[in-house]
């Protein structure tokens, strides 16, 4: 097959455009890198996005978009101008973030990563729900095949989007294979050193942004904080801002520098935050999948999350799942894990072995099949 993918929001800046869909773009193509040669692949990328070595595959080829398309304004409109002309003689065109150009001479595939621009629209820019509640529905409704990153996420997509079931394929996000426990514990210290890290703290990482209702987590922390158990323990809420964070940094300045905002964390070192953290905390209201959840896990650190969305799908029985308003909850679960080591110990153990199922050579695959089904639909 001739296969397109439009890589505009492939990133490799460190902020929070590195998140999510970005990482997603990027392992599927360094991916498809590793393990396909039948296939033919054509990347559009923004001016600069500094591909790493997959660049060199004989069967990619990278296309530079010529106009600065980091910037939405003008992005939207190279992928509605240009994308359909440059994509007309593939045999499938892969648009990995919720939209398809209206016009297309290609069967395309849409994966859709979330929809909680449609579940919780407060949580949302304005500006940015009413583009997405505008062309993600049209897009999905009209393309070839459409990948959900969730269970939970096809059912999005069925109930609100009102598409058929049997037109969705559920392809997990995967994890890179450096995320695994670390035994290495010198390196631990070593790493707690260089970030004045104290022996026991809590972790969330994640953009930071109303949705991922960082605002529990802080309550949660300051209810241990009033514990003499716990006057040793800081909380470390990483991640690059997203958008409408102004409240999160209030909340936290009443932690008295027991909270610490060490902004975007280096990708290179996010092996070691989960595998230095006592507790990886995950409150989020509404996740597509969660990817930081499943990398903590599979360091194998104990995880709590909240229930909601497709959360339990991705922790299943190996974390604690709280309630997105349980404040008690969340730190008497946090309470529990800090003083019982057999406790906590079986939590890694049992992180482990969940985060090792989410692969993304598997996704790839699975995604390599989903392309094939719509080059065939597109022949009928």
């Amino acid at each position: 097959m001739k296969i397109g993918i439009n890589a505009q929001l492939l990133s490799f800046r460190a902020n929070y455009r590195q998140a999510g869909v970005s990482k997603y773009i990027h392992a599927l193509i360094e991916q498809y890198a590793a393990i396909d040669r039948a296939n033919q692949y054509t990347v559009w990328v923004p001016p600069a996005p500094r591909p790493p070595d997959y660049a060199r595959a004989a069967n990619i080829r990278f296309v530079a978009a010529r106009l600065p398309t980091e910037r939405p304004q003008i992005r939207i409109p190279w992928e509605q101008t240009v994308l359909p002309f440059a994509s007309a003689r593939l045999d499938v065109l892969h648009c990995p973030v919720n939209i398809r150009p209206l016009l297309a001479f290609c069967p395309t595939v849409v994966t859709i990563h979330d929809l909680i621009y449609l579940v919780y629209p407060e949580k949302y820019l304005p500006a940015k729900r009413r583009y997405l509640t505008a062309t993600t529905g049209w897009s999905v409704r009209h393309a070839s095949r459409v990948i959900a990153v969730s269970e939970s996420t096809k059912r999005d997509i069925v109930r609100l989007l009102h598409v058929p079931a049997d037109k969705i394929t559920v392809v997990y996000n995967g994890v890179d294979e450096r995320f695994r426990p670390i035994a290495d514990q010198q390196a631990i210290a070593a790493f707690k050193r260089k970030h004045n890290l104290p022996a026991r703290f809590i972790l969330y990482l994640g953009t930071i942004e109303p949705r991922k209702n960082i605002g529990l987590l802080l309550r949660a922390f300051a209810q241990l904080r009033q514990q003499p158990d716990f006057a040793d323990l800081r909380l470390v809420v990483g991640g690059a801002k997203g958008w409408l964070y102004d409240d999160t940094f209030r909340q936290a300045g009443l932690g008295e520098g027991d909270i610490v905002f060490p902004g975007y964390l280096a990708d290179d070192e996010l092996p070691l935050w989960y595998n230095s953290a006592s507790v990886f905390v995950y409150p989020s209201l509404y996740e597509g999948f969660g990817l930081p959840v499943a990398e903590a896990l599979a360091c194998g650190a104990p995880v709590i999350a909240a229930n909601t969305s497709s959360l339990p799908e991705v922790v299943g029985d190996a974390g604690i799942l709280i309630a997105p308003d349980d404040v008690v909850g969340l730190a008497e679960a946090a309470a529990r894990i800090l003083h019982d080591d057999a406790y906590a110990a079986h939590l890694r153990a049992a992180a482990a072995i969940q985060g090792a199922r989410f692969s993304w050579r598997t996704a790839a695959e699975q995604t390599l099949q989903v392309y094939a089904a719509a080059a065939r639909h597109g022949k009928h």
